[in-house]
């Protein structure tokens, strides 16, 4: 397994849409592995393909923050949000693709999701809470949507503004 850089906003390809998967090949398999290891060690809670610079719809979660808890990884290819509940849950949302900046995001507070698990065999399965928060986020990667894009365009402009200086700062290390 391999530590993958993650690109950081703005990157044009965190604003594309990701390819569906067509097949779960063993490059994917290991792409998915190295993810969940790039995701554990930022550290972070998801993880999503465009973020590493592949433009698949594949990603990667686990949302237990205990360290002695058993880990819970979810590795997802082609997931969709199939039914939203009406209510609705805020949360202080980051991002590994924008490092140190947070704002309160509104989602619907449960989701039921399908995907494809890592045999390529379709699942489905009801999340609430920060599970239901950051499936969201991890599929709007999938779409070329980062959490800034549901705030205001003042606060959105200042985070990018952090995150550009942020990239410059890390460029000439």
């Amino acid at each position: 397994m391999a530590l993958k850089p993650i690109l950081i906003h703005p990157d044009p390809r965190l604003k594309k849409e990701a390819e569906k998967v067509r097949d779960v090949t063993d490059e994917l398999l290991t792409l998915a592995d190295d993810m969940l290891e790039t995701m554990y060690d930022a550290p972070g809670i998801g993880l999503a393909a465009p973020q590493v610079g592949v433009l698949q719809r594949l990603i990667v979660l686990d949302c237990i923050k205990d360290e002695s808890a058993e880990p819970q990884p979810l590795v997802m290819f082609n997931p969709e949000v199939i039914l939203s509940s009406d209510d609705t849950n805020v949360y202080e949302e980051g991002c590994l693709s924008i490092p140190d900046q947070y704002a309160e995001v509104t989602r619907p507070a449960a989701v039921k999701v399908r995907w494809l698990n890592r045999a390529g065999e379709e699942q489905e399965r009801d999340f609430e809470g920060l599970w239901a928060t950051c499936v969201q986020h991890e599929i709007d990667h999938l779409n070329g949507k980062l959490f800034i894009d549901y705030l205001s365009p003042m606060k959105r402009q200042m985070i990018t503004r952090k995150s550009q200086k942020l990239k410059r700062e890390r460029a000439r290390v």
